[in-house]
């Protein structure tokens, strides 16, 4: 055939000229001979891709070299937020997913309640900087320990990650090989924010102590966010791809019991 087409037999919906042939034994054009070809195709309509990350990055990196370049904090949070504004308006134009230019407008939003907090308990103006790091460091804590969690007991949320987009959250969990590739990625995954978390806090609680000076704290928060931020998980998700470019675990049993796929009968059935 030298056309994809649905059931149909109409081409489908999406990119045309990425449109693939779905025959026996693969899933959304990916081949199914593998446990990372699986995982894989539903990995990339999870995640947001190039232009989602930078959406999500992009106004965290303009307050912090904004602080670090002007001191001004109130223009360091509007620069944020107009920016991170000014994309969603882009993207509703354009009548696209909004949601990780939302995930960056509540972070910034959440960093302002904490700076606001501050500045009413008496904060100094470093102080206000300071505390919008915390809430950044507290997320990644958070994450850490969730995440490193669901590995330990077996059941890794990337599994869950897959699930969420085939309709069936649970059905990767039947094949020993699924879970233990989805723990790797799930570990792969939390790496930057253990990271983050190693560096950020002991500069955050020695500011708040006086064991650093505060300024400086801020510089290397400023800077180690920027660092660790969209270039350490860019660095993860290049090893989530390698190690799902392998292919090199067999799948067993069905994959499309394996993901909860429509085309899931027992094969001795028929």
């Amino acid at each position: 055939m030298s056309e994809a087409r649905d059931r149909d037999g109409r081409e489908p919906a999406g990119d045309r000229e990425d449109a693939v042939e779905h025959e026996p034994g693969s899933i959304g054009g990916a081949s199914v001979d593998t446990v990372e070809a699986v995982v894989r195709s539903q990995l990339s309509k999870a995640l947001g891709g190039r232009r989602g990350m930078i959406e999500a990055a992009v106004p965290t990196l303009l307050f912090t070299v904004t602080w670090l370049t002007t001191r001004e904090l109130r223009t360091a949070l509007v620069a944020s937020l107009a920016v991170a504004i000014a994309l969603l308006v882009v993207r509703v134009v354009q009548r696209s997913s909004v949601q990780f230019v939302l995930n960056a407008i509540f972070g910034i939003g959440i960093g302002w309640l904490f700076v606001t907090i501050s500045a009413r308990s008496g904060g100094s103006e470093s102080d206000q900087a300071l505390a919008y790091f915390l809430p950044g460091i507290l997320y990644n804590t958070g994450y850490s320990i969730i995440l490193a969690f669901t590995c330990l007991i077996g059941w890794p949320l990337m599994g869950f990650m897959v699930g969420s987009v085939t309709g069936d959250p649970t059905a990767w969990h039947r094949d020993r090989q699924v879970v233990k590739l989805c723990s790797l990625l799930t570990w792969v995954l939390v790496a930057p924010c253990i990271l983050r978390v190693a560096v950020q806090a002991p500069v955050w609680l020695g500011a708040k102590s006086g064991a650093i000076e505060a300024d400086a704290a801020i510089a290397v928060l400023g800077v180690a966010k920027i660092v660790m931020g969209w270039p350490v998980q860019l660095a993860a998700l290049a090893l989530m791809v390698w190690l799902l470019a392998r292919n090199r675990t067999p799948v067993q049993g069905e994959p499309a019991a394996v993901l909860g796929g429509d085309d899931a009968p027992d094969r001795e059935s028929r």
